[in-house]
């Protein structure tokens, strides 16, 4: 088959660039946040005193039904699934307030409703990434590993 006949017909296989996703408009917004994700990692101990002094929301992204089998007491749930603009104004109405935020990979546990993901792509990353996106600047995340049976954690079963 000659060369131009193969490149007209993957042409022709190709969808027209879609402007309501921008791949690399997410990869400068990473690289954006990176920075001040790395500095806004914190001690389960600096994670607690945040949430008890009452100006900080703990922000649990994990799905509705994880979420229901246990969470850190406190929390709020949407999903990351869910975030949208109308969602997270909802749901996070002050964008000046500090949220906290934790994922399955911040448990040693690696039990439900924990279980690890791939650590390139654990919930903390994209969760972090899209509420910078949304225009959250005050995030804080749970930097380290910890075990949801431990009572500092303050783990609430569904």
């Amino acid at each position: 088959m000659p060369l131009l006949l193969i490149a007209a017909l993957l042409a022709t296989d190709t969808p027209p660039p879609n402007p309501r996703i921008d791949y690399p408009g997410f990869q400068r917004l990473a690289a954006d946040v990176a920075p001040r994700r790395e500095r806004r990692r914190i001690t389960l101990a600096r994670f607690q005193e945040m949430a008890r002094s009452g100006k900080a929301v703990i922000l649990d992204a994990r799905s509705a039904d994880a979420f229901r089998q246990g969470h850190i007491d406190g929390a709020v749930n949407l999903p990351l699934t869910d975030f949208t603009a109308d969602a997270l104004a909802a749901a996070l109405p002050d964008r000046t307030r500090p949220i906290l935020i934790y994922c399955n990979n911040n448990f040693a546990n690696d039990r439900t409703p924990v279980r690890l993901k791939a650590p390139a792509v654990s919930l903390n990353i994209q969760t972090f990434i899209n509420l910078a996106a949304y225009g959250y600047r005050n995030v804080y995340e749970l930097g380290e590993t910890v075990d949801f049976d431990d009572p500092a954690v303050r783990w609430v079963k569904g």
